[in-house]
Protein backbone atom coordinates (compact mmCIF):
# COMPACT_ATOMS: atom_id res chain seq x y z
CA UNK A 1 0.00 0.00 0.00
CA UNK A 2 1.33 3.47 -0.88
CA UNK A 3 2.04 6.09 1.76
CA UNK A 4 -0.88 8.18 0.53
CA UNK A 5 -3.27 5.25 0.78
CA UNK A 6 -1.99 4.34 4.25
CA UNK A 7 -2.02 7.86 5.70
CA UNK A 8 -5.45 8.67 4.32
CA UNK A 9 -7.06 5.50 5.68
CA UNK A 10 -9.39 5.65 8.73
CA UNK A 11 -7.45 2.77 10.30
CA UNK A 12 -4.13 4.63 10.23
CA UNK A 13 -5.71 7.85 11.43
CA UNK A 14 -7.44 6.11 14.35
CA UNK A 15 -4.21 4.39 15.35
CA UNK A 16 -2.21 7.61 15.16
CA UNK A 17 -4.77 9.65 17.10
CA UNK A 18 -5.07 6.96 19.77
CA UNK A 19 -1.30 7.02 20.24
CA UNK A 20 -1.22 10.82 20.36
CA UNK A 21 -4.06 10.90 22.90
CA UNK A 22 -2.16 8.49 25.14
CA UNK A 23 1.02 10.56 24.91
CA UNK A 24 -0.90 13.74 25.74
CA UNK A 25 -2.58 12.10 28.71
CA UNK A 26 0.82 11.21 30.15
CA UNK A 27 1.60 14.93 30.08
CA UNK A 28 -1.73 15.98 31.60
CA UNK A 29 -2.97 17.28 28.27
CA UNK A 30 -6.17 16.37 26.49
CA UNK A 31 -7.39 16.79 22.96
CA UNK A 32 -10.08 19.47 22.78
CA UNK A 33 -11.46 19.04 19.27
CA UNK A 34 -11.32 17.25 15.96
CA UNK A 35 -7.98 16.28 14.47
CA UNK A 36 -7.09 17.87 11.12
CA UNK A 37 -4.72 16.58 8.45
CA UNK A 38 -3.41 19.79 6.84
CA UNK A 39 -0.53 18.09 5.01
CA UNK A 40 -0.81 14.83 3.11
CA UNK A 41 1.92 14.14 0.58
CA UNK A 42 3.52 11.00 -0.83
CA UNK A 43 6.61 11.61 1.31
CA UNK A 44 5.09 12.72 4.64
CA UNK A 45 1.89 13.66 6.44
CA UNK A 46 1.03 15.84 9.43
CA UNK A 47 -1.92 15.79 11.84
CA UNK A 48 -2.91 18.93 13.77
CA UNK A 49 -4.26 18.07 17.21
CA UNK A 50 -5.95 20.80 19.30
CA UNK A 51 -5.33 20.92 23.05
CA UNK A 52 -6.05 23.42 25.80
CA UNK A 53 -2.36 24.39 25.70
CA UNK A 54 -2.42 24.99 21.94
CA UNK A 55 -2.05 22.70 18.94
CA UNK A 56 0.39 19.82 18.78
CA UNK A 57 1.52 18.16 15.59
CA UNK A 58 1.99 14.51 14.70
CA UNK A 59 4.40 14.10 11.79
CA UNK A 60 4.87 10.82 9.94
CA UNK A 61 7.73 10.90 7.42
CA UNK A 62 8.03 8.28 4.69
CA UNK A 63 10.87 5.81 4.33
CA UNK A 64 12.97 8.26 2.30
CA UNK A 65 13.09 10.76 5.16
CA UNK A 66 12.80 8.36 8.08
CA UNK A 67 16.03 9.80 9.49
CA UNK A 68 14.05 12.81 10.72
CA UNK A 69 12.71 10.77 13.65
CA UNK A 70 16.05 9.73 15.21
CA UNK A 71 17.56 13.07 14.21
CA UNK A 72 15.60 14.91 16.89
CA UNK A 73 17.34 13.31 19.89
CA UNK A 74 20.70 14.20 18.38
CA UNK A 75 19.58 17.80 17.76
CA UNK A 76 18.32 18.09 21.32
CA UNK A 77 21.63 16.85 22.68
CA UNK A 78 23.71 19.26 20.59
CA UNK A 79 21.57 22.39 20.40
CA UNK A 80 18.44 22.25 22.58
CA UNK A 81 17.78 25.98 22.24
CA UNK A 82 17.55 25.88 18.44
CA UNK A 83 15.01 23.09 17.83
CA UNK A 84 11.59 21.91 18.94
CA UNK A 85 11.48 19.41 21.81
CA UNK A 86 9.31 16.43 20.77
CA UNK A 87 6.60 15.46 23.21
CA UNK A 88 6.97 11.85 22.12
CA UNK A 89 8.73 9.70 19.53
CA UNK A 90 7.71 6.32 18.17
CA UNK A 91 10.77 5.10 16.29
CA UNK A 92 9.18 1.88 15.01
CA UNK A 93 6.19 3.62 13.41
CA UNK A 94 8.21 6.74 12.50
CA UNK A 95 5.98 9.17 14.40
CA UNK A 96 6.94 12.49 15.94
CA UNK A 97 4.64 14.38 18.30
CA UNK A 98 5.79 17.99 18.27
CA UNK A 99 4.66 21.03 20.25
CA UNK A 100 3.62 24.21 18.55
CA UNK A 101 6.72 26.32 18.04
CA UNK A 102 5.07 29.67 17.48
CA UNK A 103 4.44 31.61 14.29
CA UNK A 104 6.75 31.09 11.31
CA UNK A 105 9.15 33.96 10.79
CA UNK A 106 7.70 34.45 7.30
CA UNK A 107 4.30 35.09 8.85
CA UNK A 108 5.40 37.73 11.35
CA UNK A 109 7.85 39.69 9.17
CA UNK A 110 7.70 40.96 5.60
CA UNK A 111 9.78 43.35 3.51
CA UNK A 112 12.45 45.27 5.47
CA UNK A 113 11.23 43.70 8.71
CA UNK A 114 12.02 40.26 7.27
CA UNK A 115 15.65 41.23 6.79
CA UNK A 116 15.86 42.41 10.41
CA UNK A 117 14.20 39.20 11.62
CA UNK A 118 16.60 36.97 9.67
CA UNK A 119 19.58 38.88 11.05
CA UNK A 120 18.26 38.03 14.53
CA UNK A 121 17.37 34.42 13.75
CA UNK A 122 20.35 33.11 11.78
CA UNK A 123 23.11 33.22 14.43
CA UNK A 124 21.31 30.56 16.46
CA UNK A 125 21.02 28.28 13.44
CA UNK A 126 24.71 28.82 12.63
CA UNK A 127 25.65 27.88 16.18
CA UNK A 128 23.64 24.67 15.79
CA UNK A 129 25.67 23.83 12.69
CA UNK A 130 28.95 24.47 14.44
CA UNK A 131 28.01 22.21 17.32
CA UNK A 132 26.97 19.42 14.96
CA UNK A 133 30.14 19.51 12.88
CA UNK A 134 31.69 17.07 15.33
CA UNK A 135 28.71 14.73 14.82
CA UNK A 136 28.88 14.41 11.03
CA UNK A 137 29.51 10.67 11.18
CA UNK A 138 26.57 10.21 13.56
CA UNK A 139 24.34 12.15 11.16
CA UNK A 140 25.40 10.01 8.23
CA UNK A 141 24.70 6.88 10.28
CA UNK A 142 21.09 8.05 10.66
CA UNK A 143 20.68 7.97 6.88
CA UNK A 144 21.19 11.59 5.87
CA UNK A 145 22.57 12.05 2.36
CA UNK A 146 26.31 12.57 2.12
CA UNK A 147 26.90 15.91 0.41
CA UNK A 148 30.31 16.57 1.94
CA UNK A 149 32.64 18.20 -0.60
CA UNK A 150 34.55 14.95 -1.14
CA UNK A 151 31.28 13.26 -2.17
CA UNK A 152 30.09 15.91 -4.60
CA UNK A 153 31.42 14.29 -7.83
CA UNK A 154 29.53 11.09 -7.01
CA UNK A 155 26.38 13.01 -6.09
CA UNK A 156 26.58 14.99 -9.35
CA UNK A 157 26.80 11.72 -11.28
CA UNK A 158 23.72 10.45 -9.42
CA UNK A 159 21.73 13.56 -10.32
CA UNK A 160 22.94 13.54 -13.92
CA UNK A 161 21.78 9.94 -14.36
CA UNK A 162 18.26 10.82 -13.17
CA UNK A 163 18.18 13.98 -15.30
CA UNK A 164 19.31 12.03 -18.37
CA UNK A 165 16.53 9.47 -17.94
CA UNK A 166 13.95 12.24 -17.66
CA UNK A 167 15.21 14.21 -20.66
CA UNK A 168 15.59 11.12 -22.83
CA UNK A 169 12.00 10.10 -22.06
CA UNK A 170 10.77 13.43 -23.40
CA UNK A 171 13.00 13.91 -26.43
CA UNK A 172 12.82 17.69 -26.31
CA UNK A 173 15.73 19.16 -28.37
CA UNK A 174 16.27 22.11 -26.04
CA UNK A 175 16.39 19.86 -23.01
CA UNK A 176 18.74 17.46 -24.80
CA UNK A 177 21.12 20.35 -25.53
CA UNK A 178 21.04 21.35 -21.86
CA UNK A 179 21.75 17.76 -20.86
CA UNK A 180 24.86 17.70 -23.05
CA UNK A 181 26.10 20.87 -21.37
CA UNK A 182 25.52 19.27 -17.98
CA UNK A 183 27.58 16.26 -19.06
CA UNK A 184 30.42 18.61 -20.00
CA UNK A 185 30.05 20.44 -16.69
CA UNK A 186 30.59 17.16 -14.82
CA UNK A 187 34.30 17.42 -15.66
CA UNK A 188 34.60 20.60 -13.59
CA UNK A 189 32.95 19.29 -10.40
CA UNK A 190 36.05 17.69 -8.84
CA UNK A 191 37.97 20.95 -9.11
CA UNK A 192 35.50 23.19 -7.29
CA UNK A 193 34.58 20.43 -4.86
CA UNK A 194 38.26 20.17 -3.88
CA UNK A 195 38.43 23.92 -3.30
CA UNK A 196 35.29 23.76 -1.15
CA UNK A 197 36.75 20.87 0.84
CA UNK A 198 39.76 23.06 1.65
CA UNK A 199 37.62 25.84 3.12
CA UNK A 200 37.78 26.49 6.85
CA UNK A 201 34.25 25.43 7.85
CA UNK A 202 33.97 21.65 8.31
CA UNK A 203 30.99 19.60 7.04
CA UNK A 204 27.92 19.66 9.24
CA UNK A 205 24.15 19.48 9.15
CA UNK A 206 22.53 21.46 6.34
CA UNK A 207 18.77 21.91 6.57
CA UNK A 208 18.74 22.04 2.75
CA UNK A 209 15.46 23.98 2.61
CA UNK A 210 15.90 26.78 5.14
CA UNK A 211 13.53 29.69 4.54
CA UNK A 212 11.39 32.01 6.68
CA UNK A 213 8.56 29.50 6.97
CA UNK A 214 10.86 26.85 8.49
CA UNK A 215 11.90 29.12 11.34
CA UNK A 216 9.39 29.19 14.19
CA UNK A 217 9.42 32.14 16.59
CA UNK A 218 8.23 31.55 20.19
CA UNK A 219 6.27 34.60 21.32
CA UNK A 220 7.04 36.19 17.97
CA UNK A 221 10.73 36.63 18.84
CA UNK A 222 13.07 35.90 15.87
CA UNK A 223 16.10 35.80 18.18
CA UNK A 224 14.61 32.66 19.73
CA UNK A 225 13.79 31.03 16.39
CA UNK A 226 13.59 27.24 16.25
CA UNK A 227 14.41 25.46 13.01
CA UNK A 228 12.04 22.66 12.04
CA UNK A 229 10.96 20.44 9.12
CA UNK A 230 14.24 18.56 8.73
CA UNK A 231 13.06 16.12 6.06
CA UNK A 232 15.40 17.52 3.38
CA UNK A 233 18.46 17.69 5.64
CA UNK A 234 21.85 16.51 4.39
CA UNK A 235 25.43 16.40 5.66
CA UNK A 236 27.45 18.90 3.67
CA UNK A 237 29.18 22.23 3.74
CA UNK A 238 27.26 24.36 6.24
CA UNK A 239 27.23 27.43 3.98
CA UNK A 240 25.09 25.58 1.41
CA UNK A 241 22.17 26.47 3.64
CA UNK A 242 22.33 30.08 2.41
CA UNK A 243 21.38 29.27 -1.18
CA UNK A 244 17.68 28.72 -0.51
CA UNK A 245 17.50 31.37 2.19
CA UNK A 246 19.11 34.18 0.21
CA UNK A 247 17.18 33.05 -2.86
CA UNK A 248 14.02 33.66 -0.86
CA UNK A 249 15.03 37.30 -0.46
CA UNK A 250 15.86 37.74 -4.14
CA UNK A 251 13.00 35.76 -5.69
CA UNK A 252 10.11 35.58 -3.25
CA UNK A 253 8.49 37.58 -0.50
CA UNK A 254 11.60 39.51 0.38
CA UNK A 255 10.72 41.97 -2.36
CA UNK A 256 12.95 40.61 -5.12
CA UNK A 257 16.09 42.21 -3.76
CA UNK A 258 19.26 42.17 -5.85
CA UNK A 259 21.70 39.43 -4.87
CA UNK A 260 24.34 42.05 -4.01
CA UNK A 261 21.96 44.45 -2.27
CA UNK A 262 22.90 45.72 1.20
CA UNK A 263 19.91 43.85 2.66
CA UNK A 264 20.94 40.46 1.25
CA UNK A 265 24.58 40.97 2.21
CA UNK A 266 23.53 41.96 5.71
CA UNK A 267 21.66 38.66 6.16
CA UNK A 268 24.58 36.70 4.73
CA UNK A 269 27.08 38.42 7.00
CA UNK A 270 24.92 37.94 10.12
CA UNK A 271 25.20 34.21 9.45
CA UNK A 272 28.91 34.28 8.58
CA UNK A 273 29.73 36.20 11.75
CA UNK A 274 29.33 32.93 13.66
CA UNK A 275 32.24 31.50 11.61
CA UNK A 276 34.47 34.58 11.73
CA UNK A 277 37.06 32.87 13.93
CA UNK A 278 37.78 30.29 11.23
CA UNK A 279 38.95 32.42 8.29
CA UNK A 280 39.04 35.95 6.85
CA UNK A 281 35.70 37.26 5.67
CA UNK A 282 36.72 37.16 2.01
CA UNK A 283 37.51 33.44 2.30
CA UNK A 284 34.13 32.77 3.92
CA UNK A 285 32.37 34.65 1.12
CA UNK A 286 34.19 32.56 -1.49
CA UNK A 287 33.08 29.41 0.32
CA UNK A 288 29.47 30.66 0.21
CA UNK A 289 29.69 30.88 -3.58
CA UNK A 290 31.12 27.37 -3.91
CA UNK A 291 28.70 25.91 -1.36
CA UNK A 292 25.82 27.39 -3.37
CA UNK A 293 26.72 24.95 -6.13
CA UNK A 294 26.54 21.98 -3.78
CA UNK A 295 23.22 23.35 -2.49
CA UNK A 296 21.75 22.99 -5.98
CA UNK A 297 22.77 19.35 -5.93
CA UNK A 298 21.12 19.07 -2.54
CA UNK A 299 17.86 20.40 -3.90
CA UNK A 300 18.06 18.09 -6.92
CA UNK A 301 18.56 15.10 -4.63
CA UNK A 302 15.62 16.13 -2.45
CA UNK A 303 13.39 16.29 -5.49
CA UNK A 304 14.67 12.91 -6.67
CA UNK A 305 13.46 11.51 -3.35
CA UNK A 306 10.09 13.21 -3.82
CA UNK A 307 9.73 11.82 -7.35
CA UNK A 308 10.69 8.36 -6.08
CA UNK A 309 7.97 8.64 -3.42
CA UNK A 310 5.33 9.58 -5.99
CA UNK A 311 6.49 7.02 -8.56
CA UNK A 312 5.98 9.59 -11.35
CA UNK A 313 9.52 9.60 -12.73
CA UNK A 314 8.79 10.93 -16.21
CA UNK A 315 5.37 12.55 -15.95
CA UNK A 316 3.62 14.88 -13.58
CA UNK A 317 4.50 18.37 -12.43
CA UNK A 318 7.23 17.20 -10.02
CA UNK A 319 9.22 15.06 -12.45
CA UNK A 320 11.05 18.04 -13.95
CA UNK A 321 12.39 19.34 -10.63
CA UNK A 322 15.65 17.32 -10.40
CA UNK A 323 16.59 18.34 -13.95
CA UNK A 324 15.64 21.96 -13.22
CA UNK A 325 17.89 22.17 -10.16
CA UNK A 326 20.81 20.50 -11.90
CA UNK A 327 20.45 22.89 -14.84
CA UNK A 328 20.78 25.82 -12.44
CA UNK A 329 24.46 24.94 -12.17
CA UNK A 330 24.96 26.21 -15.70
CA UNK A 331 26.37 29.76 -15.91
CA UNK A 332 23.21 31.47 -17.13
Amino acid sequence: MSNLATWSSPQWRDEAVTWADAQLAERNLARTGEVEQPHLRAWATVLKIPTAAGPVWLKAPGAGTAFEVPLYPLLLEAAPDQVLHPLAIDSERRWLLLPDGGAPLGEIARGPALVDALVDALPGYARLQRRLAARADDLLALGLTDLRPTSLPARYADCLSVAAAYVTSRGDPTEMATLERLRELELTVPQWAEELAASAAPPSLDHNDLHPWNLLCPDGDPARARTYDWGDAVVGHPFATLMVLLGWLTDNEGGRLAADSPEVLRVRDAYLAEFADLAPHSDLVRAVELAGRSAKLGRALSWIAVVDATGEHFTGELAEAPFYWLARLLPE
